[in-house]
C-alpha cells in the first residue's frame, strides 16, 4: 500500500513538474528555460558542496565531543535531499530543494516533515508520556520501600537466567 502512494506521488511530481516546465518554456522560451535549468543544476552543485560540509563538519565535531547529533544529523539529510532536487531538472524541485539547502528556510521543512512523521507514529512511540501518581503507602527509611509490621516486603521469585547464560549481566 504505501509503494503505491509513493508510486503515485512520483507520478505526480513529475506530471506537475513537466506541466510547470512547458508553462516556462512558453512564457521565457525554451533556450531560456533550458538555460534556467541548468542555472539552477549549478547552483544546486555549488550550494549542495557549501552546506554538505558544513553539515558533515557539524556531525563530526558532535561525534568528537559526544554530543547528541539529532538536529545535525537531520540538517544533513535534509542537505543532502536538498541538493539532489536542485540537481535533478525542474523548478519545482529547485524551489523544495533551496528549502532544505539554505540554513535560515531549513526549519520549515523540518517541521513539516517532523509532524508528518509524529503523526504516522503510533501512540506508543510518540515520545515520553506524562503520569501524574499519587503516593497511596508509607515509605521506609532511606527509600527503603514499604514495611509490613516493620519488616521489608519481600516479593518471592524464580531466577530464570543463571550469570554465564546468553542475555544475562554475568
Amino acid at each position: 500500500m504505501v509503494g503505491r502512494r509513493v508510486r503515485t506521488l512520483a507520478a505526480l511530481w513529475v506530471l506537475a513538474e513537466l506541466v510547470v516546465y512547458v508553462l516556462v518554456a512558453g512564457w521565457i522560451g525554451v533556450g531560456w528555460t533550458i538555460l534556467a535549468t541548468l542555472a539552477a543544476s549549478a547552483l544546486g552543485f555549488a550550494l549542495l558542496a557549501r552546506q554538505g560540509t558544513q553539515a558533515l563538519r557539524d556531525l563530526g565535531e558532535r561525534a568528537r565531543t559526544r554530543e547528541h547529533a539529532g538536529r545535525a544529523l537531520g540538517d544533513a539529510g535534509l542537505v543532502a535531499v536538498g541538493g539532489l532536487l536542485m540537481v535533478l531538472p525542474g523548478f519545482l524541485g529547485d524551489v523544495v530543494g533551496l528549502l532544505c539547502l539554505l540554513p535560515g528556510t531549513r526549519a520549515l521543512p523540518r517541521l513539516l516533515l517532523g509532524r508528518l512523521l509524529f503523526s504516522r507514529l503510533p501512540d506508543r512511540m510518540r515520545g515520553p508520556v506524562r503520569v501524574q501518581s499519587t503516593r497511596t503507602g508509607q515509605v521506609g527509611p532511606f527509600g527503603t520501600g514499604p514495611t509490613a509490621a516493620g519488616r521489608p516486603v519481600v516479593i518471592e521469585g524464580e531466577v530464570v537466567r543463571r550469570p554465564g547464560e546468553q542475555g544475562s549481566p554475568a
